[in-house]
């Protein structure tokens, strides 16, 4: 399965009673572009009364996904993990791509550090950054 993130525009009750035109992400996973819009569509369509308009759908980079249910964030964290060249002896670098869901940025990596645990492989934390996905969808 591939990891998309999907768009969704529409207008939104603010706590003021006001409407709001906004444009939020979601991530969902699928084989297919296709696939992808149509199962957001399935899933996005009880949480939103009137229209809406799946405004982008765009595949991401997501190796590793770390949940934590007191997490109310999405943050995407670049790892590498580091290996020996047998031969050369020279280290190699693999860039991988995780998201953990926190409260903030200290606990995203926590989540990765127990998401880790048990792993062999050496790594080290590159970037962490807050995302704006609202949501994940599951299969």
């Amino acid at each position: 399965m591939k990891w998309f993130e999907c768009i969704v525009s529409y207008e939104k009750t603010m706590e003021n009673g006001v409407l709001k035109k906004v444009t939020e992400p979601y991530l969902v996973n699928a084989l297919s572009f296709t696939e992808a819009e149509a199962r957001f569509i399935e899933q996005i369509k009880p949480y939103i009364s009137g229209e809406f308009t799946v405004a982008g759908i765009r595949l991401t980079r997501i190796n590793e996904l770390f949940l934590n249910e007191r997490g109310d964030r999405y943050y995407r964290i670049k790892v590498y993990f580091v290996t020996l060249d047998e031969k050369s002896g020279a280290e190699k670098k693999t860039a991988v791509r995780i998201l953990a869901q926190a409260s903030n940025i200290e606990e995203a990596i926590s989540v990765l550090k127990a998401g880790m645990k048990g792993s062999l492989a050496d790594y080290t934390v590159v970037s962490v950054a807050e995302t704006r996905i609202m949501d994940i969808f599951f299969d």
